[in-house]
């Protein structure tokens, strides 16, 4: 008697076995970063691993930095197994973003290339650290930076920095201390009120050449010299590291905003407020014009 055919599982059940290594993800990687990475880490294009793990794709891939890769549940489940990641776990340390609804609720192992636009595209992750993570591949990793904190990575341990995708590594930021030295006291959360209002206004300082002109024009002279590459991208390092250069002052007078009372205030306490910031900033007096958007902040509520 002829002995019965085993039934040969459906690849939808396990699309392959975990991998061999183990490619961990940084704090906040974006799914295609962390992708990118753990196919290099094989030999393989993004889209070769994908299809090894039988998961769909639409969209059009691109640059780790300029794209973000939706996953759908079971797409989500496939990539943790092959990684041998807790899901929780891997959901937990890649940046999440809302995905399409046709990806959220499908039943089925999809996977979706979206678009990101300049203002929200990730930064480029210290390359120390990446090398740090197994198996030590040197491929780059981006990540986004933290909600609350203005839109720059600064790795204090490997003094490190970048404000801007355009620039595809981090910056040598050895020569500004204060740099390290503000990420490190940046211990409270500041609130997205306070920080927008706090970005906006010293945009408007830097790019009209208000208040801290002469110190901004220095550090900005300093992020150069150490890192002679800048000036032979395309981007200009004026705009490119703007939000890098006032990072200081934007957390300083963030954190200002933030103690505002909810009322008014009077005369008096506007006037105190200005000499408490004008001392924070090290500055000999702060004197916003009217039209300055911190005087616009202080008279309306």
């Amino acid at each position: 008697m002829t002995a019965p055919t085993p039934a040969v599982r459906p690849a939808a059940m396990w699309p392959s076995p975990p991998g061999a290594l183990r490619v961990r993800p940084l704090p906040r990687e974006t799914a295609a970063s962390y992708l990118t990475r753990l196919a290099a880490a094989y030999h393989l294009s993004p889209a070769h691993l994908l299809d090894g793990l039988h998961i769909t794709t639409t969209g059009t891939p691109a640059a780790p930095h300029t794209t973000e890769l939706h996953y759908s549940c079971e797409a989500a489940r496939r990539l943790a197994a092959f990684t041998r990641i807790p899901p929780t776990h891997l959901n937990r340390a890649l940046a999440r973003r809302p995905p399409p609804a046709t990806i959220a609720t499908a039943p089925t192992a999809t996977a979706r290339w979206q678009p990101l636009t300049p203002a929200v595209q990730p930064l480029p992750a210290c390359t120390a650290c990446t090398l740090r993570r197994p198996p030590h591949h040197a491929a780059p990793a981006w990540i986004h930076p933290p909600p609350d904190l203005p839109r720059a990575m600064i790795c204090t341990r490997h003094q490190q920095a970048s404000s801007d995708p355009r620039h595809r590594a981090p910056l040598n930021i050895r020569s500004l201390p204060e740099l390290t030295r503000t990420r490190l006291a940046a211990r409270r959360r500041l609130t997205a009120a306070s920080l927008s209002w706090a970005t906006t206004i010293t945009t408007r300082w830097y790019d009209h050449h208000q208040h801290l002109h002469t110190r901004w024009h220095t550090r900005l002279h300093q992020l150069t010299t150490t890192n002679p590459h800048l000036t032979r991208e395309a981007a200009s390092p004026a705009l490119a590291c703007r939000n890098l250069i006032t990072y200081p002052e934007t957390l300083t007078l963030a954190a200002a905003l933030d103690r505002l009372p909810s009322h008014p205030l009077t005369r008096a306490q506007q006037t105190a407020f200005l000499h408490h910031l004008a001392d924070r900033l090290q500055l000999p007096r702060l004197a916003p014009a009217d039209h300055d958007l911190l005087w616009q902040r202080l008279t309306t509520r």
